[in-house]
């Protein structure tokens, strides 16, 4: 649920930020619990997965294959150092580029795999919700015009990532801040757009463009972060993103359903 007023007309009291941060995470295994007790649905969810796996997989790849070549590319001021310093030079920027890489595959990549298997998905999300007391109609849009607005979103988001990856390759060069803080920041905000993209199916059906899906998570920041961190750190582990989508897409579902819609 969202905000509310007491009877007496004063706004009821907010959870603290580190109440809502750590509810954010548990709802991602609130979402796990719902699909262990379904595995049909478990194995239905995986199938889009699966595809856009398979596709990262060989970019990564690719990439890897390549890592010496990049980060000789991107470090052209090194090839005058000593061979010490040009070694420790390339290094630092191949360990950014893989970093950047897995930064904007996670985030792309809960995009994409929404974009590919929205239909999967979005039944998953409907039978959370009818399990919880019943889903709301779909809103009366165009089958056309929703894809235009799901392609239209994932380009954008995609962009917003590829800019973050950016921003964090590059500090990923400052000595110490760049293996310390550095990684934190990109995980809370990788997190907070993994979380607008699994909320988007839930809040999508209630009627919510991009802009205002975004201004609900910015109403519920912490909670987003909790939920969004939490699925990125699980998301880093191999195969994981493709083992827990299903999961996350529940967890987002209720999270919308009980805290994010106004009541």
């Amino acid at each position: 649920m969202g905000r509310m007023d007491t009877p007496g007309g004063a706004e009821a009291p907010r959870p603290s930020w580190f109440k809502d941060l750590f509810n954010g995470v548990g709802y991602l295994f609130r979402g796990l619990a719902w699909v262990a007790r379904r595995p049909a649905q478990w194995l239905f969810g995986l199938i889009p997965a699966l595809i856009v796996l398979a596709a990262y997989a060989a970019g990564l790849i690719a990439l890897v294959w390549n890592l010496g070549d990049m980060a000789g590319w991107v470090t052209p001021f090194a090839d005058d150092w000593s061979s010490g310093l040009r070694g420790a030079a390339r290094v630092v920027a191949g360990a950014a580029i893989v970093g950047a890489a897995l930064f904007l595959a996670v985030v792309t990549f809960t995009a994409v795999t929404l974009l590919v298997g929205d239909p999967f998905y979005e039944a998953i999300s409907v039978r959370v919700e009818e399990s919880q007391g019943g889903a709301p109609p779909e809103p009366d849009v165009p089958l056309l015009t929703q894809i235009g607005r799901a392609v239209g979103d994932a380009i954008v988001m995609g962009l917003i990532a590829l800019l973050f990856a950016v921003l964090f390759f590059a500090c990923g060069f400052l000595p110490v801040v760049g293996q310390t803080v550095v990684p934190v920041v990109a995980a809370c905000v990788s997190g907070y757009l993994l979380a607008a993209e699994l909320t988007s199916v839930a809040l999508g059906r209630r009627g919510l463009l991009r802009r205002d899906r975004l201004a609900v998570l910015r109403r519920n920041r912490p909670l987003a972060v909790g939920f969004g961190v939490a699925t990125f750190v699980t998301f880093l582990v191999p195969l994981a993103a493709v083992v827990l989508m299903p999961a996350a897409v529940a967890g987002a579902t209720l999270m919308v359903r009980e805290r994010l819609i106004v009541s």
